[in-house]
């Protein structure tokens, strides 16, 4: 039987996913606002749709799993906004529905550790659009559900390389600053692995076993490199945007049990060291074989 999978705001995450999903059991459909983006997913093998532009009610009629990608804003969730009569008509017809969310929705808990029944207590404009936006989609009756709170995400293109090759680095120092990360394949394999195991209610954070200070990823990435690291700079005097700076309000350290107790994951990535070293060997062996054609 094959599975109908409709992605909203089919980005890097949800391209890693469907990249790992088996052929020829899945039709995968996913969602832009960008005409150039919609070209790149259909390079993919995935069915492009423009939103908004198109109407997506009968793929919502059709698809037997959601995943959610699109990003909240001050109005609520974008999907809700456009389409929450048809998917609660449909809810309990879906077998999985995955919402992607941020650990930003725990707030600030001075480096201290969080799991999944810590209370949400977002600090951050961003955190507390995504806590509103979980508890809409937990208010729709039947909907199966799985909430998934990704750390800050890196992987291919989405690494420090660049900025550290390019003396654009930062080393940025906060006193008992600490972020918890994930890379994007660990994501794909536990969102592959919720919709084998379904379990409507759950939610899991996706992150890796080795929370640490940004400065230490960046001297790391210099060292793979062979480049010396930028200088450290105090974070109260650094010239931020407040964007950036906005990223060292909240700290704390992330527990993910869940993923390997109840789905059985065992991270390819277990902290920023392995990730970081499969980053650069696949760099390498990009390199090689542009050389060889």
């Amino acid at each position: 039987m094959t599975r109908l999978l409709l992605s909203f705001g089919h980005g890097y995450s949800a391209r890693a996913l469907a990249r790992l999903l088996p052929d020829g059991g899945w039709q995968i459909h996913g969602t832009t606002r960008s005409a150039d983006k919609a070209e790149e997913i259909a390079a993919t093998g995935v069915t492009p749709h423009l939103m908004p532009g198109e109407d997506l009610t009968p793929l919502l009629e059709r698809a037997t799993h959601l995943l959610i990608s699109a990003g909240p804003d001050a109005e609520g969730d974008p999907v809700l906004r456009s389409y929450r009569e048809a998917i609660t008509r449909n809810a309990a017809r879906y077998d999985w529905v995955g919402y992607l969310s941020t650990t930003g929705v725990y707030g600030d808990h001075q480096g201290g550790w969080v799991d999944e029944a810590t209370p949400l207590t977002p600090s951050t404009r961003r955190g507390k659009w995504r806590a509103a936006a979980e508890a809409e989609w937990r208010a729709i009756p039947g909907l199966p559900l799985h909430i998934f709170r990704l750390a800050g995400i890196y992987g291919p293109g989405r690494g420090p390389f660049a900025k550290v090759r390019a003396g654009r680095a930062r080393r940025i120092v906060k006193p008992g600053q600490v972020f918890s990360r994930t890379h994007v394949a660990d994501i794909a394999q536990v969102l592959a692995a919720s919709i084998a195991r379904p379990n409507p209610g759950a939610a899991y954070n996706i992150c890796d076993d080795d929370p640490a200070p940004p400065q230490d990823v960046i001297t790391h990435a210099a060292a793979l490199l062979d480049v010396p690291p930028p200088p450290v700079e105090a974070f109260e005097t650094a010239e931020m945007t407040p964007m950036a700076r906005s990223f060292y309000a909240e700290s704390k350290r992330v527990r993910n049990d869940r993923i390997k107790d109840e789905l059985g994951v065992c991270l390819r990535y277990p902290d920023y060291r392995a990730g970081l070293a499969a980053l650069l060997d696949e760099e390498q062996a990009r390199a090689d074989e542009r050389s060889q054609q």
